[in-house]
């Protein structure tokens, strides 16, 4: 499995702000969960994508 196939970023006015990669998808789950708490910055968005499928697994907020 590669070690970067699953990446989180985290936006906030416009730029990305921090990004972060786990190999494990279930981890990278918890990470996202945990930044979603950390998002109540104005314009704050935070998208999960599976590098290998180039697929959004999860993003916040959810009406984007």
């Amino acid at each position: 499995m590669n070690s970067d196939r699953y990446r989180l970023t985290l936006v906030g006015d416009g730029r990305p702000t921090l990004q972060g990669w786990r190999e494990s998808e279930t981890v990278a789950r918890r990470k996202f969960s945990a930044w979603v708490g950390h998002g109540d910055r104005p314009g704050a968005q935070i998208t999960l994508i599976d590098e290998e499928t180039d697929s959004a697994l999860a993003q916040w907020p959810d009406s984007q």
